[in-house]
Parts: structure tokens; C-alpha cells; sequence
């Protein structure tokens, strides 16, 4: 695989946070609150304003978060 496809296929798996949002069920507003708070480790990129995320910090993020019970 040359470099070119091989960042193409990692750009291709960026969210945005609307998407990410979706995927976990919040608002972006809610997503945006834990950004500017750090209340969650929800690990995101930034280029300028851009903001995004990758995949596989979001599934990371769930799986963090399975409970086997509430005690």
C-alpha cells in the first residue's frame, strides 16, 4: 500500500462530531460540553476550528464504558 492510500484510508475513517455524536447516542452540544470540559477522555483532532474523530477512539471510548454490574 503506498502512503497516499494509506493515509486516504485513515482520513476516510475521520468523524465529525456530529457523526460521533450520533454514534454514541448525545447531542454535539453534549459532545462539544465534554471537549471544553475534558469530563470524559474522549480523545479527538483539531486543525484549526475542525474538529474531528477517529473511529476507533470512539468504539475505545464505548467499550471503556460496558458494565458487567451497578455495584
Amino acid at each position: 500500500m503506498s502512503n497516499q492510500s494509506y493515509l486516504k484510508s485513515k482520513l476516510e475513517k475521520l468523524l465529525t462530531p456530529q457523526e460521533a455524536a450520533t454514534i454514541l447516542g448525545i447531542s454535539p452540544g453534549t459532545l462539544e460540553v465534554w471537549r471544553s470540559t475534558g469530563r470524559y477522555d474522549l480523545q479527538y483532532i483539531k486543525v484549526g476550528r475542525r474538529v474531528m474523530y477517529r473511529t476507533q477512539d470512539v468504539e475505545a471510548f464505548i467499550q471503556k464504558r460496558f458494565m458487567t454490574h451497578t455495584t
